[in-house]
């Protein structure tokens, strides 16, 4: 098995490629980062590193992406290159580039390759509208999509496509649409406040969660761990999936710190405006198709969390 893993440098990639190392396969990373210091400081099996081969260049590029798939004899791939909410909404054609084309690359890439290629890629549950468009429950797949952001928009694009590519080319996918993940390695996004406050509690220093109201925490390892199940889980289709995880009011974040590392709560703080997207989802489609799913508590990931950040230090 040779995985591509795209976006490698950031949070999710890092510990994807960490999980294929530490299972054996051959990885290649592309980026635009080139520089794999994230990677190193969460691996684990230094022996992996032999079987890790880098290449830096844009997702938006589709000679190159289709030359990395076909030259590299590459097999599955793990798709997470993208450009965030925040930086969409200000510059959209950009965004744009890079989410939805670039995730066209990918799959033209894998039809122009002469080999089946199955692909996992990062959907988002910034699909979903804003909580008032829905009932108070969990939502599922099923639910209609409102996004209010080029972003959610972006995303509700490219699962579109990734059925237009299983019913003209018979390519197998799977979208994964994570909410708020946090864990060591989260540095940039919207939704990286709870990691940043963590980070903070382990540093002692002052930090202010910009938003409000609930948000689903997902624990970095567990949505790698998925990743890499739906990417071995060689079953045909073109599905979406939510991705739920601890759904708590960012305002009780504090507390959990201070419990875990005292004083911490007089330091972390936490209010303003909530993320415009609905955070109640449904994941038993998901749990279904995988059979099971990792699961590490809310506390128990937030203590790895801060361990992390501790020795990193």
């Amino acid at each position: 098995m040779r995985v591509l893993v795209t976006g490698a440098n950031g949070c999710i990639g890092s510990w994807v490629v960490k999980q294929l190392l530490e299972r054996g396969a051959e990885v290649v990373v592309y980026d635009l980062n080139p520089d794999p210091t994230k990677i190193h400081r969460i691996l684990s099996v230094e022996s992996g590193l032999a079987k890790l081969r880098i290449e830096q260049g844009r997702i938006e590029d589709t000679d190159r992406v289709k030359a990395l798939v076909k030259d590299e004899a590459v097999t599955h791939i793990i798709h997470l290159a993208a450009v965030l909410m925040p930086f969409c909404q200000k510059n959209p054609v950009a965004g744009g580039l890079v989410n939805v084309i670039g995730t066209l690359n990918v799959f033209e890439a894998a039809r122009d390759s002469g080999r089946a290629i199955r692909i996992v890629y990062a959907s988002s549950s910034a699909v979903w509208g804003p909580p008032d468009t829905y009932e108070d429950r969990n939502l599922n797949e099923s639910d209609p999509l409102h996004p209010a952001t080029h972003y959610g928009v972006f995303k509700q694009a490219n699962e579109g496509n990734a059925r237009a590519f299983l019913a003209s080319d018979n390519i197998s996918s799977v979208g994964l649409r994570p909410w708020a993940v946090y864990g060591f390695g989260r540095d940039s996004g919207l939704t990286a406040d709870p990691t940043l406050a963590i980070r903070a509690a382990a540093y002692n220093e002052p930090y202010h969660i910009r938003i409000g109201g609930p948000m689903d925490l997902q624990y970095v390892e567990d949505v790698a761990a998925i990743f890499i199940g739906c990417l071995l889980a060689e079953k045909s289709g073109a599905e979406t999936f939510n991705l739920a995880g601890h759904r708590i009011p960012m305002e009780d974040l504090p507390a959990i710190l201070d419990r875990l590392r005292p004083g911490a709560g007089e330091r972390i703080t936490a209010g303003g405006s909530p993320v415009p997207v609905a955070s109640r989802m449904d994941d038993a489609r998901l749990r279904a198709y995988l059979g099971s799913i990792p699961e590490t508590s809310l506390e128990d990931g937030i203590r790895k969390t801060l361990d992390l950040f501790e020795r990193s230090r």
